[in-house]
């Protein structure tokens, strides 16, 4: 799929078949997570892939607007590494690349997904922290749930000219 059509036309996919993603294809989302940009190339992220479906239950259980896990055959959690910082705190524009780099490689596979936010929500970084073991110097940021997709969205044109400035506001 070239770029531009992948852009333009990927929507939030929450509805998913029963067909498994292959590891080669969860492979490609994490490669192309971490070919983002990131500040100073730290590459402060972190990616916990699951596919287990006690794990998916659990997590559409936590958060709140995840409910689409319960039928999804996978979802990544992106995570930030907060000693991993050149400069502080911008740990978050890096693994907001990261995850937007991974629904634009589900949408060329022909997968669909969902950016799910996870920080600075801090019950949902406080739980899922603690449901998956981690270290206190990683945050979940978000989480990409992720199947072959069972609904199809229309393309809807999103530009607007009025929300362009020119040199000035």
């Amino acid at each position: 799929m070239e770029t531009m059509q992948a852009i333009l036309s990927r929507r939030s996919i929450r509805r998913y078949t029963e067909e498994p993603v292959s590891g080669g294809m969860i492979e490609d989302l994490l490669k192309a997570a971490m070919n983002a940009p990131s500040a100073g190339n730290e590459q402060p992220w972190h990616f916990i892939v699951i596919d287990r479906r006690p794990m998916l239950d659990k997590l559409a259980e936590i958060h709140p607007y995840a409910k689409m896990l319960k039928q999804s055959p996978a979802a990544v959690i992106v995570c930030g590494d907060d000693n991993m910082q050149k400069f502080k705190d911008f740990w978050v524009q890096d693994c907001s690349a990261a995850s937007e780099n991974m629904l634009l490689a589900a949408h060329a596979l022909g997968l669909g997904a969902v950016w799910l936010g996870i920080y600075p929500a801090e019950k949902m970084v406080r739980e899922i922290g603690d449901l998956l073991n981690m270290p206190s110097n990683i945050i979940p940021f978000s989480i990409i749930s992720v199947g072959h997709p069972a609904e199809e969205k229309e393309i809807k044109e999103r530009f607007d000219a009025s929300r362009i400035h020119s040199n000035t506001w």
